[in-house]
């Protein structure tokens, strides 16, 4: 089994930063990407970026090139999304999601975190 834990989330203001983690623990060896979604009330999980857990390659959605940082650190098994200059459209439960393929598809990935709230307000 795979357990990911995600923290950080918050509520900030237009404009702010805020930096989600997610720990995974159990049989990690499995995983070849990690990706960050997201869901906002009423909306479909959408996807936000994912990194590939040996060589560190990073693919973002559009609504959030520019402003969101995904980064991981081999030793800690952890994956971090640095995320700046928030807007109040990336309000949402935010989702690690680890599986056998970088994929934007939420259904490729096999295992979910219980997800931390980001709220931003205008």
């Amino acid at each position: 089994q795979v357990q990911l834990v995600e923290s950080g989330g918050g509520l900030v203001q237009a404009g702010d930063s805020l930096t989600l983690s997610c720990v995974r623990s159990g049989r990690i060896f499995s995983i070849y990407a990690t990706g960050w979604f997201r869901q906002a009330p009423g909306k479909e999980r959408e996807f936000v970026s994912h990194i590939t857990w040996r060589g560190g390659d990073t693919t973002y959605a559009d609504s959030v090139k520019g402003r969101f940082t995904m980064s991981r650190d081999i030793a800690k098994n952890t994956v971090y999304l640095q995320m700046d200059n928030l807007k109040p459209e990336d309000t949402a439960v935010y989702y690690c999601a680890g599986g056998l393929s970088a994929s934007q598809n939420p259904r490729s990935y096999d295992y979910w975190g219980q997800g931390t709230q980001v709220t931003v307000s205008s």
